[in-house]
């Protein structure tokens, strides 16, 4: 899991660090079909494989018999998932229909994080930790963690070189904390912001993992013994 999580970080964070380059020489289009051919794979990969082994190792707690725990991971991975998504408000862009552009941008979900898939991912990887409670799970979480926080400090450092001093007054009124903004007066809330169509894609999609987790499980376990298999010959 460590070898896959690293595997995805380099072809992931490698792939945005290449798009100035790739983008001059192939068009931006060409370029994010190719960043979505290489990542998309292996981010599957990835799942799959940690949904068929995330009881692996040793289990350091159960607490799935308690009464609280299934509102309070469904619940926290309901929330992560609108941090983790912000994506979904370009959604035309993700297969190139629309040209892709690299934005600055300062409303919304960034108003709470300039980094919201990493507030998001921490969320996730702690309500999963909490209900799976194994040392892969460990592993895991770690491994996004260490992932995201690298990418927090990549993506300022490209965000400045690309846009200079709008970027400074961006960074200057938001925070990497959630609410540390708000809460110290840089930022406020625009609650119109957050009613947008892809809010409610979200919380679809939110409602048919509920519906469709028996089954994941099942599918992903052998989907990732296929896919290893061909993938290691």
């Amino acid at each position: 899991m460590a070898c896959l999580l690293l595997g995805f970080a380099v072809l992931h964070s490698g792939g945005a660090a290449l798009r100035p380059l790739g983008a001059e020489r192939l068009g931006e289009r060409a370029w994010r079909l190719l960043f979505a051919a290489v990542s998309i794979p292996s981010a599957t990969l990835l799942i799959a494989y940690f949904l068929a082994h995330r009881y692996d190792g040793v289990r350091l707690w159960n607490l799935q018999d308690q009464p609280w725990i299934v509102p309070v991971v469904w619940g926290g991975t309901a929330i992560s998932f609108f941090f983790l998504y912000p994506a979904t408000y370009n959604l035309l862009e993700i297969p190139s229909l629309l040209r892709p552009q690299v934005r600055l941008y300062s409303t919304g979900i960034i108003r709470v994080s300039r980094h919201p898939q990493a507030v998001g991912q921490v969320l996730w990887c702690a309500t999963h930790l909490l209900w799976i409670g194994s040392s892969f799970m460990v592993v895991t979480c770690l491994g996004l963690i260490a992932h995201h926080a690298f990418a927090v400090w990549h993506g300022d450092q490209r965000l400045r070189r690309r846009f200079g001093s709008a970027f400074e007054e961006v960074r200057a009124s938001t925070s990497i904390l959630p609410f540390q903004a708000v809460l110290t007066g840089r930022q406020q809330l625009r609650l119109e912001e957050f009613f947008k169509p892809s809010q409610l894609g979200i919380a679809v999609a939110v409602g048919v993992l509920w519906w469709s987790h028996p089954w994941i499980g099942v599918a992903s376990t052998a989907f990732s013994r296929t896919a290893l298999a061909h993938w290691l010959g």
